[in-house]
């Protein structure tokens, strides 16, 4: 490896032999998969917006990247998920998108998870991507030639609306976060927002953000009648005129 390279990303590299390693597994040309000893990397950083910094970042940005921020925000998507989405994959009298494809290094791949998922669409999301409605090429999300667009035009844009918004320099991922943080915060189930977001587990780091988690879980144990009084009140109505 080259001298400068950050743990995680020496981790990156070392999940493509691993993953040969696991196929000739698969095909009995050797019987285990050696151990690969990862690298330790710092705890990530996880960073979300609220609910009124989301509000000042999509009044913030540039007219024409607006909607992918409001997409961004509304569905969770990964940046590559984003430059790939196509007009086939979206069905706006439905209200919902199919994420199929993922860019990653430039090239059209499937999704990070390795299978599609189905997203609804919020009256927000909605409005906007009608709106954004192009015949520049298939892709939502393109250059003004209808090309892809790529990953390295859209650092700016939102550094921009960031800046104008006052808020601190984010990245795409974190309105991805945010996504998530909000949906947990609104009560969502954690079950729902991982098959949102694609994940095959979901981290403990939405968990803490659900309202009263602690309190709720602990009043599942609570009865609205108490004990050997159930029959007894359900006795009672049955006898009401």
């Amino acid at each position: 490896m080259r001298e400068g390279k950050a743990p995680k990303s020496i981790n990156n590299y070392l999940t493509i032999p691993r993953k040969m390693l696991s196929v000739e597994v698969e095909w009995e040309i050797i019987k285990v998969v050696p151990k690969v000893k990862w690298l330790k990397t710092p705890p990530t950083k996880f960073d979300f917006l609220s609910f009124e910094e989301a509000d000042r970042l999509v009044t913030a940005a540039d007219p024409e990247w607006r909607t992918m921020i409001v997409v961004a925000l509304k569905t969770g998507l990964r940046l590559g998920e984003l430059i790939a989405l196509a007009w086939d994959d979206v069905d706006l009298v439905a209200g919902r998108i199919v994420v199929s494809r993922n860019v990653a290094r430039g090239e059209m791949t499937t999704p990070k998870s390795g299978k599609a998922r189905e997203i609804p669409l919020s009256n927000d999301a909605l409005v906007a991507l009608k709106s954004h409605r192009h015949l520049r090429g298939k892709s939502v999300f393109c250059q003004h030639d209808g090309t892809m667009l790529p990953k390295g035009a859209t650092k700016h844009p939102l550094l921009r609306a960031c800046k104008r918004a006052g808020l601190r320099p984010i990245g795409w991922h974190v309105l991805r976060h945010t996504f998530a943080s909000h949906l947990v915060m609104k009560g969502a189930a954690i079950k729902a927002v991982q098959e949102l977001l694609g994940h095959s587990k979901m981290t403990e780091r939405y968990a803490h953000l659900s309202p009263d988690v602690r309190r709720d879980a602990v009043r599942l144990l609570d009865r609205s009648v108490p004990p050997g009084h159930a029959h007894a009140a359900h006795t009672s109505k049955e006898h009401v005129g």
